[in-house]
């Protein structure tokens, strides 16, 4: 049995969390997935000490953490919040974004918990005003109120409703949190979305408007639950937001009929969005659609619709989609050691996949979610390679020249299993052929006028590069290119050299000193996530992934196109998938 739990926050107005389940359980017990996503409107004046009000045009900023107590013993949380939180006998679950001067704002930050029924597992919710950068804590922000309940209490219940209290038990003026409950019947499916917009109204006097999109699901009783809230883009009629990635229970409840609506709001620093327009669809009309090719919708406002005799709409809103063709590069250089000795990096052990596999495998498994065909280029460099044994630095591993395809990432392993004993390692590590290479792909897709594919291209290397001014030269290239490098290095090698090819320090120049346009490159040493899951290593070797994806359409506004749905159980965040969120789930702001 599966639940979906939603806090409701409110300083006179209510606002709403959510705390989504999933039920895996071989005992009485329950294990439940949690999510909480939700808003708060705390009513604005001095309520914590040290708070002093500025005026009218002093408003708060609201952010809520979400913490567990210390005697709730959920498979190692207590030892971890003991160590951590000793203190306060607390352990922070995590908090939500900050919405910016706003006192009715709606929060789409995820949290996931564990429920176990025989447990009383306390939960606490404070509600701060923030300050500083979202990222620090809430030791310089003002306390606004907090709430204890149990997670048991939340779903016997199914609502419930608590006053925001502050310290020593003073009611924070008339703000409660509220929380609900509503059975999600375990389908694990999500999707990925993404949309762009066309010749929006402009809403601002001086520059053009900077529009986001919330999108909703409309409940059995009429109601409105806030699924997702993109970015807002700045200065832009004609936006692409970032893709992002949804469970089907939190957008249509599992139920692809269910309609759905479509909000666009011009942003306020102040808080006082002003209403582009709106659609109204469904998930089946989104599959329909853009099978047919035409997943657009007028984006209307109503008002103008009444008032103005020719009106059409405040512009149109597209439903997108990213493919993504992914390309590995494997080194065959020498220092990696003879693949029949036990110490080289290319040894094959039937137990123990070696440094190279492990990176290929746990990127590639994200980055196929993405690829329509499933069939990946594999490509090696720094080998001799038959007939002639002559060095190459751009050869199919699996030997086939006209087609360096391979079938899925179980594919790639075994076209390098195979090739391993056909090759003579041996040098130098020259990487930018292989980016060249790629380069003039990406290009020929730009060249279609919609770029509907990026190009990721996964180095896997055991030491700095030969050819790095030549690399330089063919990243700063690619730059300009619907294209992405991961650099991985395996083995124990000193990378210090290769970390100028990752722009975080700066922009990377050619050798003629022209900056790249985009920072397209991250390095990652294998050395540092070893002990690592497979999860944990292919988000952080595709973490910048999806902030370069964007960063490139933007500049060249040409957005992608598509929808694409998957059923993993539990999976890891991916590729965004390119939104790079998990799943939220959302509300509806009501007023009592």
């Amino acid at each position: 049995m599966n639940w979906c739990c939603i806090w409701m926050a409110s300083g006179g107005h209510p606002a709403w969390f959510v705390l989504r389940n999933l039920v895996s359980s071989t005992k009485l017990d329950m294990g439940w997935e949690a999510h909480t996503s939700g808003a708060v409107a705390p009513v604005l004046q001095p309520w914590s000490e040290g708070k002093k009000h500025g005026g009218p045009l002093d408003v708060a900023s609201p952010s809520l953490y979400v913490f567990w107590h210390c005697a709730t013993r959920t498979k190692g949380l207590c030892r971890c919040a003991e160590h951590q939180e000793q203190a306060r006998h607390l352990l922070l679950v995590d908090r939500t974004e900050v919405v910016r001067s706003s006192l009715h704002p709606v929060f789409s930050k995820v949290f996931t918990l564990d429920y176990y029924f025989e447990e009383a597992q306390k939960l606490r919710f404070e509600v701060y005003d923030t300050h500083g950068p979202s990222n620090l804590g809430c030791q310089d922000d003002d306390f606004l109120g907090g709430m204890e309940c149990t997670l048991g209490q939340i779903v016997a219940q199914k609502k419930m409703t608590r006053a925001l209290l502050l310290k020593f038990g003073r009611n924070a003026g008339k703000s409660t949190i509220t929380v609900i409950a509503e059975d999600i019947s375990g389908n694990n499916g999500y999707v990925e979305l993404s949309f762009r917009a066309q010749k929006l109204d402009d809403k601002d006097l001086f520059s053009k408007s900077d529009p986001f999109l919330e999108l909703y699901r409309v409940n059995d009783d009429q109601s409105e639950q806030l699924v997702y809230r993109t970015e807002v883009v700045k200065n832009n009629l004609s936006p692409a937001w970032e893709p992002f990635k949804v469970t089907l229970s939190s957008l249509c409840s599992g139920q692809e009929t269910r309609p759905l609506k479509c909000l666009v709001w011009d942003y306020d620093s102040r808080g006082k969005h002003d209403f582009i327009g709106e659609f109204s669809t469904t998930y089946e009309e989104m599959q329909k659609a853009f099978g047919e090719d035409q997943a657009q919708w007028d984006c209307v406002n109503a008002k103008y619709k009444q008032k103005k005799r020719h009106y059409k709409n405040s512009g149109v809103v597209i439903l997108a989609d990213l493919k993504i063709h992914f390309t590995v590069a494997i080194d065959f250089t020498a220092s990696n050691g003879d693949p029949r000795n036990s110490c080289s990096l290319h040894y094959i052990n039937p137990f123990q996949p070696n440094e190279y596999l492990q990176a290929l495998v746990a990127v590639g498994e994200i980055c196929q979610d993405y690829d329509s065909d499933k069939r990946f280029s594999a490509l090696g460099f720094g080998a001799r390679i038959p007939p002639k044994y002559e060095v190459s630095h751009d050869f199919a591993i699996n030997f086939n020249p006209e087609d360096d395809e391979c079938e899925g990432i179980q594919g790639v392993v075994e076209a390098y299993q195979n090739c391993l004993p056909r090759v003579q390692l041996y040098g130098p590590t020259n990487v930018a052929p292989i980016i060249s290479k790629v380069a003039r792909m990406a290009a020929a897709e730009e060249h279609t006028g919609e770029a509907s594919q990026y190009y990721i291209l996964l180095v896997l290397t055991d030491g700095v590069v030969t050819d790095m001014a030549d690399t330089r030269e063919a990243i700063v290239r690619a730059s300009h290119l619907p294209m992405s490098i991961i650099i991985v290095g395996v083995g124990n090698a000193d990378f210090t050299d290769m970390q100028t090819l990752d722009g975080d320090d700066g922009v990377l120049r050619s050798p003629r000193g022209e900056p790249a346009l985009r920072d397209i490159v991250q390095f990652v040493p294998f050395r540092e996530l070893k002990s690592a899951s497979p999860a944990a290593l292919a988000k952080c070797v595709l973490a910048e992934v999806p902030r370069q994806v964007v960063e490139y359409y933007s500049h060249k506004e040409l957005p992608p196109r598509g929808i694409s749905t998957h059923t993993h159980e539990a999976c890891p965040q991916r590729l965004g998938q390119l939104g790079v969120q998990p799943v939220s789930v959302s509300s509806t702001l009501e007023v009592p």
